[in-house]
Formats: structure tokens, sequence, C-alpha cells
């Protein structure tokens, strides 16, 4: 049965229009025509239609950082201990508790696909469980519950970090995120693709952790057995991790990406932001994909990557938000653009219709649903109706709303075609409970 919802306004792929009806059959958008009054069986939804947002890089489980990491200063390696002690604290069943909520609190901000940089694999001294794959699947069913579309990004992680003197041995709280060898995470991941084939609102990716834990001859090992689609990446995240490389294998750590067959179209790199001039032209030219979180780079101290040069030199942005300090594109995208301003003194640095490109197609494309992201047939139907009136969205101009706009203002979610968020409430009720409930018995376990 084909649906129809009318909107006043709607962020289209060549610009903002008015009194616009988007049509849906199956989860795909089939029709959308502008100027029109609507149609008696339309749906009327007030407030201005975006694109679906796509966060393109999330480790579900730092969710329970937020708040608690500010008192003592220190650095990203610092903060780095107290998470893997949450880490340690998780199996299955929490993971999956926690994650319904974290996605659940993504959908009602508007977010309709997540990429979740997956690397708690085993149990607490590094055991696969039964199902080797029971952490990968409690993300999948947390991400089904909560209506959200999931690329998980399962992650080869084989060294506990990398000096000088060359890659060094896991610590025990890493156990739990290896496999080993390359081959075992091949043979385990393939193993969770081959399941999830054809899955409407699934797709499994791979990733690298970084050139920190995957030493260069296994990255090669990686570029020939992971599963088709996409492929991420940390990159350049800090200085230490240029210096570490750079005094071990005598390049960068984009280079040694390019050396051993990793960065291309399917490719995108998370954060890089410590990039030299050859690493921006590098990425450029082979299309890697490039991921910022503007949140969690300030809320971590990493500093501000080159976004615009980066795109300038042919390298696709997408946004995430990461470590979750803050769930909310509209600050994610703003933040890109912001930064920049920062950095240069000038205003203006991206077009309102790239950071919405950003935000949804981009990331849409790097996490493999090409074609989503975009208000137009043979797209997804997935829409986010934010309100125009609200004491942040009033006065604004339709197509400059996302620079006022915040997570509270999104009305209503649909995900290929299912209402997932009406009038600002998620099917699944009150986030703030569910979220409350999975933390605090993470905190007792």
């Amino acid at each position: 049965m084909t649906v129809s919802y009318w909107v006043s306004a709607a962020h289209l792929p060549d610009g903002v229009a008015d009194r616009v009806r988007i049509s849906e059959r199956d989860g795909v958008i089939t029709a959308v025509a502008t100027d029109g009054d609507p149609a008696p069986d339309d749906i009327v939804l007030d407030g201005v239609a975006l694109p679906g947002f796509a966060n393109t890089h999330s480790h579900a489980f730092h969710r329970a950082l937020r708040g608690r990491t500010h008192a003592d200063g220190g650095t990203f390696w610092t903060w780095r201990q107290q998470m893997y002690a949450v880490a340690s604290r998780l199996d299955p069943d929490r993971y999956f508790a926690l994650a319904r909520a974290v996605y659940a609190e993504m959908v009602a901000a508007g977010m309709t696909v997540v990429g979740e940089f997956h690397y708690l694999h085993h149990d607490h001294q590094g055991r696969a469980y039964a199902d080797p794959n029971a952490m990968s699947e409690a993300l999948v069913a947390a991400a089904a519950d909560s209506g959200i579309r999931i690329t998980l990004l399962d992650v080869c992680y084989l060294s506990g970090g990398l000096t000088a003197a060359g890659h060094q041995p896991l610590d025990p709280v890493q156990q739990r995120f290896s496999d080993g060898t390359v081959d075992g995470w091949a043979a385990r991941v393939g193993a969770l693709a081959n399941r999830h084939t054809g899955a409407e609102t699934v797709r499994v990716g791979a990733a690298a952790h970084s050139v920190r834990a995957v030493p260069a001859a296994d990255l090669a090992r990686l570029a020939t057995l992971r599963p088709s689609g996409p492929l991420h990446v940390h990159l350049s995240e800090q200085p230490a991790e240029n210096v570490a490389v750079q005094a071990f294998y005598g390049c960068t750590p984009a280079e040694l990406l390019h050396r051993h067959g990793l960065l291309g179209p399917t490719t995108t790199a998370v954060h890089a932001t410590h990039l030299t001039a050859s690493d921006i032209t590098l990425l450029g030219t082979t299309r890697t994909g490039t991921c910022f979180c503007p949140t969690t780079e300030r809320d971590l101290a990493d500093g501000i990557g080159p976004a615009r040069e980066l795109a300038d030199a042919g390298s696709p942005l997408s946004l995430g938000s990461d470590q979750h300090a803050v769930i909310d594109m509209f600050e994610e995208l703003r933040g890109l653009e912001l930064h920049e301003r920062l950095t240069t003194r000038q205003r203006g640095r991206f077009t309102p219709l790239e950071l919405i490109t950003a935000a949804s197609a981009a990331g849409y494309t790097s996490l493999g649903w090409h074609g989503g992201g975009r208000l137009a047939v043979g797209a997804p139907a997935d829409l986010v109706i934010i309100d125009s009136s609200s004491v942040r969205t009033a006065g604004s101009r339709t197509a400059q709303i996302h620079y006022s706009a915040g997570a509270p203002d999104v009305r209503h979610v649909i995900i290929g075609g299912r209402r997932v968020v009406s009038n600002g409430t998620h099917r699944l009720g009150a986030v703030g409970e569910l979220l409350a409930t999975a933390l605090t018995d993470l905190e007792d376990s």
C-alpha cells in the first residue's frame, strides 16, 4: 500500500521546497511532489522534513561515560582507561539493554542508520562465547528493537599498541577485543555476514581498529579477507599515533594503509585529525571518505581536523557521535562548520546543503546504504520531521534551520516507511528511563 506524507517544507537533493508530498511503498520513496495541498488521505506532519541522519561512527557502550569523565582532566589516554573499565563490565545481555536504549536515543534525535564500530567480541577472559558473535547479535537485536538501521563494522584488533620498538602485546582488558589472528577474525565476521545476507535493516562491514592495533602484515591480509562492503578505520586521531608509526614504519598512518590496499571509495577514515598535506591529497585522490565526530573530538581534546581541505581534495565527509558525549546530529554538523570558523576566522566554510549531505547521504554511502539519506524517488523512506516553531527554531529560514535546531526539535521519525517516533515520543516509550535502567544495571554489575 502506498502511504503519502505532506509537510509544509522539505530539504530535497536540489534544495528546499514548500508544500511537499512524499509517497512511499514497501519502505521506498515512490514519488515526491512540491507546491501542492494535502490530499484527503495524506498524513499531515507539521514541520520541516529532512532526510534521515546517518550516525557514521558509534561505540554504543561509551554512552555509559557521559557526564562521568570530567573531574580530573587528563588526556585521551587517561580517558581510555575509564572506557576500558566500562568495557570490562559488559556481557551480551547488558550490552543489548544498553545499546537498545542508546539506539533509541539516536532515533529520537533523528538518526535513522548507525555505523557501530564494534570490538567487544568475547568474554572477559578473551574466550569466545558459545555463539562467537553473541555480542554482535546483541547489537543487531538492539537496533531492531529501537527501529534503526545498523551497519555493524566488525573490528579487527590484534595488538595492544605501537611504539618505536614495535607492536605491543594486548593488555588484559584488550584480550576480549581480539580474535588472535586476522584469519580468526575473518572467519568469525564472515559467519556473521553470511547470517545477515539480504537482511532488510542490517549490513555487516569491516574495520581495522587502527594501525596501532593491526600490524602491517595483517593489514595486507585483512584487505584480502574482509567481507565486501564498507571498511572503516581510526586514523591519526592522536599525534602519538603518527609519531609511533613514523618511528617504526617510516611513514604516516595514511601512507601505511595505502601501501596495503586499504584506501579507496569503500573505506572511511575516522577522525583524521592530525594529517600531513600529503595525507590529505592521498585520501582525496583515492576517494577515501572521512568521518568527523566534532563533539567527541573536542570533548577528548583531540584537536580540529582539516575538514574543508579534505572535502576540497575529494574525500567525502560524513559525521558520527562516536563516544556519545552528545547524541545530536545538529551539534555534529554545526561543529563541522564552527570548528572551521575557529581555525580560519571565516564564516560559511560549508554551505547549508553540504552540511545536510554530510549528516545524511554521505553517511549512508559510507555505511553501505547506497542512495539513502535523500528525499528522492528510489531512496529508503527515512524521514525526519523537525519543529519549525520551537524556542530554538522560531524565525529560522527553512534552508538554514539546521543551524538552529537541536535533537529536542525532532517530532517524527520514519524509517523504512515505519513511524518510529511520533510527536516526539519513541515507540519504546520514555528513552530516558530505558537509559537509566541500563546504566544502573551496568554500574551495579
